[in-house]
């Protein structure tokens, strides 16, 4: 028997109305079994990995939005290169889109180049406008934001708060305090 399998995803926890909604959209879809979890998509998402290794040959995967499952094109192309392999179809819900026809496939295929040329043109129009900011002396950079804390830094560990206190209350990296209290 094939399954209808829904994956919803959100970067934090504090996303709950847009979680429920992906949620009563799967289960509207059909989806008779879910995999959910609140995470970034750049960290280490074990549901998503749990519903790759649960698919099976004649199973559909079903998402809301195409950004719930794939972080940017390479690793899309991966995920549907992993499903095609296991003889799994995949809905974009949000898209109408469904790989299980030779067209949907073809459709997913060219939204994926066409995202990825619509980022390499803006990166290339950043690296230009840089570049002339530098020219014209009107770029400096990212401001250091640890160096701009770096009193408070010094401060609370004046208090005795440990490093990673410091680091846990002004929101910066271990490694920032580090540098701002040598600094």
């Amino acid at each position: 028997m094939t399954a209808i399998v829904g994956y919803a995803r959100t970067s934090t926890l504090d996303q709950v109305a847009g979680f429920e909604a992906q949620l009563r959209e799967l289960t509207q879809a059909g989806c008779n079994k879910l995999f959910q979890e609140q995470v970034s998509s750049v960290g280490k998402r074990q549901q998503l990995e749990t519903c790759l290794d649960y698919l099976r040959e004649g199973d559909t995967l079903i998402v809301t939005k195409l950004d719930r499952l794939a972080r940017n094109v390479g690793h899309l192309g991966q995920l549907v290169a992993r499903l095609k392999e296991k003889g799994v179809s995949l809905r974009i819900l949000d898209l109408g889109l469904d790989t299980s026809s030779p067209t949907g496939e073809l459709i997913l295929n060219m939204m994926g180049a066409v995202a990825q040329f619509e980022r390499q043109m803006m990166l290339e129009r950043q690296r230009e406008g840089i570049a002339r900011a530098k020219v014209d002396g009107k770029y400096k950079g990212r401001a250091p934001t640890a160096m701009r804390q770096a009193q408070r830094v010094k401060d609370l560990a004046a208090e005795g708060l440990r490093r990673s206190e410091i680091a846990q209350h002004l929101g910066l990296s271990e490694r920032s305090v580090y540098r701002a209290l040598r600094g």
